[in-house]
């Protein structure tokens, strides 16, 4: 089954950067205590794990040493499965690297759904302190679900591609979740599009004049679409139409 996608591209000195605007411009958020259904074979709302069940997995020393240092400021009540032995890291070592440690089937900074913060401590937390969580959390948890791919051309240039994470990316082991997110029209239902309310992440991942430049294009090109007060459920078919519909009244 097809589906159609809008994209948007700029040249600069890295590169060619492309968007999936149809996504960018959709109203997906995370859903997470709200209906989520969480990533293992069963889908499972009630427990509230969402898609933490693995733990989190460090891009490299200096994500792991940063999300050390944001750990050793979350107070204890704050943090529902704080190791009782302060020195003890919350961090292990397994065969692909560096993760959070797993406590009671998910990540040692879950705070579950019946507890005063639920949800991650270390989101909360930046929160709490004015700061912003994707300065607090690992790479892999902010980052979701966006998805920035790297490639080189024939010509040896590169190819730079900002989209959603969807099941296929994560191999077989994608065909096993029960729910995934971005494929689920329920996580469509923020008040405000993609490109405004994950503002912070995508400027992180492709920088603030190439942020400004796709804001600019969406913000041209949507309109009305791009109220932040307005409705709707978003999902990456009914943007399509709406980009349709936008590019037939600006030609």
């Amino acid at each position: 089954m097809s589906s159609l996608r809008e994209w948007f591209s700029l040249e600069d000195d890295a590169g060619t950067w492309l968007f999936d605007v149809t996504f960018l411009a959709s109203r997906w958020e995370c859903i997470w205590g709200a209906g989520c259904a969480g990533i293992e074979p069963d889908r499972d709302v009630a427990s509230g794990l969402g898609c933490c069940t693995h733990g989190a997995h460090f891009a490299d020393d200096d994500d792991r040493g940063r999300v050390g240092r944001a750990a050793r400021r979350l107070e204890p009540a704050a943090w529902q499965h704080r190791p009782a032995d302060g020195r003890r890291s919350p961090f292990q070592r397994t065969e692909d690297g560096w993760q959070t440690r797993v406590v009671d089937g998910a990540c040692i900074f879950l705070n579950r759904t019946d507890r005063p913060t639920p949800g991650c401590a270390l989101h909360a937390a930046a929160v709490g302190a004015g700061e912003r969580p994707i300065d607090w959390k690992p790479e892999v948890c902010w980052q979701l679900p966006l998805r920035l791919e790297h490639h080189t051309d024939e010509s040896g240039a590169g190819v730079h591609t900002l989209r959603e994470w969807r099941r296929r990316d994560w191999g077989e082991g994608g065909e096993e979740f029960g729910w995934w997110c971005t494929e689920e029209p329920e996580a469509y239902s923020a008040s405000a599009p993609v490109y405004r309310t994950l503002a912070d992440e995508i400027e992180a991942l492709v920088g603030a004049e190439r942020y400004r430049t796709v804001t600019e294009h969406l913000d041209a090109v949507l309109g009305v679409a791009t109220d932040t007060t307005g409705g709707g459920s978003g999902t990456a078919g009914e943007v399509s139409v709406e980009l349709d519909r936008a590019a037939r009244r600006r030609s």
